[in-house]
């Protein structure tokens, strides 16, 4: 029976251009609101947006605000979001790709004074300043290294969907199912890293609630954490890496019938 290429072929080669597409837009969101921040000001609330590739602001246009009637692009959500957790004790969000190059490091680094075993804190006697020492925790800088690696790691994921599509090698009938999984990544990484951010709330001394208790945030749906309400759903994104997990594992169960008939 002769093989027929083109069905597999064809949904692996739409898969592929929206893997590319993915990796530059949005995939998830979340938004704060409480009295603090009106409608009338925030009309989507204090909102970020989650890449494959980072954190962004999500606050769009001009606001109906005095103080930011000059700014055209609106409000920063993502610094607002930031002196929130600050307020409450977490980390400051790791923006990935999306950092700020004219800082020296991430916003999200954290330094601490190194100090003599009497709890003295040592001077460098160059600058006549205390000497400080990085503490940033390991699991930020693992986050940062995937963001920043996400290029890379989409580029892999579209080859691989490539040398699928085209290789008649039994070897690679299953290789498709790598880049299929790509909603599920981001999934497991955002829920892993929401529960650490809600359960670090040591910085600073705790933050000016330091009443709260390690908190699982809000991963789908709505939550409430102190006077913030929070909302936390998929963006577009998420559902275009939905449809390139469809695509890829219908493409891989045609592909593996396609070569068993070939066999036949």
């Amino acid at each position: 029976m002769k093989n027929n290429t083109l069905p597999y072929r064809t949904l692996a080669g739409v898969a592929a251009i929206l893997i590319i597409v993915l990796y530059f837009i949005p995939v998830w969101w979340v938004a704060l609101q409480s009295i603090q921040y009106p409608k009338s000001m925030y009309p989507r609330g204090i909102r970020i947006d989650f890449k494959y590739n980072g954190v962004y602001n999500g606050c769009k246009g001009q606001m109906e605000r005095e103080e930011l009637s000059a700014n055209q692009e609106g409000a920063n959500c993502l610094v607002e979001m930031n002196a929130i957790n600050h307020f409450i004790g977490m980390y400051h969000i790791v923006q990935g790709v999306n950092r700020d190059k004219n800082r020296e490091y991430p916003i999200y680094y954290v330094f601490n004074t190194k100090k003599d075993t009497q709890g003295h804190e040592i001077v460098d006697p160059d600058t006549g300043k205390p000497i400080e020492v990085n503490v940033t925790p390991t699991s930020l800088i693992v986050l940062d290294y995937i963001m920043h690696s996400s290029p890379y790691i989409f580029i892999v994921f579209f080859f691989m969907v490539l040398i699928f599509a085209f290789s008649k090698k039994k070897l690679f009938g299953w290789l498709a199912i790598i880049p299929s999984l790509v909603p599920f990544y981001f999934l497991g990484v955002y829920t892993y890293y929401l529960y650490w951010y809600g359960h670090h709330l040591s910085l600073h001394g705790g933050g000016a609630f330091r009443g709260i208790k390690p908190f699982m945030p809000t991963v789908f749906g709505e939550g409430k954490v102190a006077q913030f309400t929070t909302s936390s759903y998929p963006y577009y994104g998420f559902f275009v890496a939905l449809v390139i997990f469809a695509l890829l594992i219908i493409a891989v169960l045609l592909k593996r019938k396609s070569l068993k008939d070939a066999t036949t």
